[in-house]
């Protein structure tokens, strides 16, 4: 099982109609999905890999001396001390990432101010297309995220990578499984090291890696707006022995100050839930408490609040 390739550039052409039956697809029975042909130059994606590179570089050292790998370190010592005893059961490291993560914005860098805007732009076009798959008007997602306009959307670049672990018999995630908070996510990953999955009819499918793709995923914003007929996916990155893996994430979230709701259209299943209304910013004072916790109990505890 593998989850859908689409190839973007055939939204222009004769193909349109079942470009869109698949990115519908995509949406709906996946929540994932790789873009190839999205009119990302691929020229910009190796400076951004050579980017990232050299970024982690220098953040190697300062690593080894992070929280998961002393948390590692102190049960490898504990391992030592109980050692031949019968009766012990070996604990896991399964509360923390193992992951490098730091935050890129348009000031850091020409290369990725560069890469964030043509993601940027392709964020807005996919959601053009959800919006045309919904039935809904022009501009639905948009307008939602930024209060019709009175405030900006939130367009974030998180870089993480996923350093070899020693001991994976200890260490089992990079990162821990939850759904994403937010609203169309954008995601550049490496094409060597795998270690991405979704959860998909109650197995854990990989996201296969394919050079110069965009790997799509939808989030929990986008779920609410479209009225359940998009959801949003459980994933999970796997911790690896070997390679260092490379993953370059963009978030097209609503501003913190957008009121999120369900659209109105026939399109719209209006059978799939009832969604609250609420601020986004609530909503992610709950989920940060809450990220690795199912969603359903997130959107109770906003709509209490209003």
């Amino acid at each position: 099982m593998a989850i859908p390739v689409i190839d973007f550039s055939k939204l222009e052409g004769k193909e349109r109609a079942e470009t869109l039956a698949q990115i519908d697809n995509g949406c709906q029975q996946w929540g994932f999905f790789q873009l190839v042909n999205h009119g990302i130059p691929v020229e910009l994606l190796e400076r951004v890999k050579k980017v990232c590179t050299e970024c982690y570089r220098h953040r190697a050292d300062a690593f080894k001396a992070s929280r998961p790998v002393q948390l590692l370190d102190q049960l490898v010592r504990e391992e030592k001390e109980v050692a031949g005893d019968v009766n012990n059961n070996k604990k896991k490291l399964d509360d923390v990432d193992w992951e490098d993560v730091f935050l890129l914005q348009d000031d850091n860098q020409e290369t990725m101010r560069e890469y964030r805007t043509e993601v940027k732009k392709l964020a807005e076009k996919l959601m053009e297309t959800m919006e045309e798959n919904l039935g809904l008007e022009k501009g639905t997602f948009k307008n939602q995220f930024t209060g019709n306009g009175e405030h900006e959307p939130f367009f974030g670049t998180k870089v993480s990578h996923y350093p070899p672990c020693p001991r994976l018999d200890l260490v089992e995630l990079g990162l821990r499984p939850h759904t994403d908070a937010g609203g169309v996510i954008l995601l550049f990953q490496d094409d060597r090291v795998g270690g991405l999955q979704i959860l998909k009819d109650g197995e854990w499918v990989d996201v296969q890696p394919l050079a110069n793709a965009i790997v799509i995923n939808t989030g929990d914003q986008i779920e609410v707006v479209s009225n359940g007929r998009y959801k949003s996916v459980w994933h999970r990155v796997l911790a690896t022995g070997n390679g260092n893996r490379r993953s370059v994430a963009s978030f097209y979230n609503p501003s913190v100050k957008a009121v999120i709701c369900p659209a109105s259209a026939s399109a719209v299943d209006e059978t799939s839930g009832a969604y609250p209304e609420f601020l986004f910013g609530d909503y992610m004072d709950v989920y940060v408490k809450q990220k690795y916790m199912p969603k359903e109990p997130r959107f109770e505890a906003v709509k209490a609040i209003n």
